[in-house]
């Protein structure tokens, strides 16, 4: 037999072997995934650090990484437990979920919308000159 259908074969067999998580998690659970793939994002927006560049670090595809980013349930503890060292190596998983590390709070902190308001007379009155 030929390399390229054995191949093949191993191909559709890994294929018949994954099964989506997504059902067997209960929506509840399903969100909890969310919410840590989008802290994960958003730790690795306020490192400065492309996403490529954390995966790499973690020794993971950059695929892989974009699944933990957006919450898959498929993706294993060890992965993302990899890609939070890999992001930002002093900080724990609840520390991640906490979101007290200063790049993230200056990332809220810059996102946080700003009301302007406009000038009281007085202020114009300081500003004409």
């Amino acid at each position: 037999m030929s390399p390229i259908l054995d191949i093949k074969r191993i191909k559709y067999y890994i294929a018949d072997m994954k099964y989506p998580e997504t059902p067997l998690i209960p929506a509840s659970r399903q969100v909890e995934a969310t919410v840590l793939g989008t802290r994960l994002a958003r730790l690795r927006l306020a490192k400065n650090m492309r996403q490529a560049d954390a995966a790499a670090r973690a020794g993971i595809s950059r695929s892989t990484a974009a699944l933990i980013e957006k919450g898959d349930p498929g993706r294993t503890l060890g992965q993302v437990l990899r890609y939070l060292d890999a992001i930002a190596p002093d900080q724990t998983l609840l520390t991640l979920l906490q979101e007290t590390d200063p790049a993230l709070v200056i990332l809220a902190q810059a996102e946080a919308r700003q009301r302007v308001r406009r000038p009281s007379t007085a202020q114009l009155d300081d500003l004409d000159f």
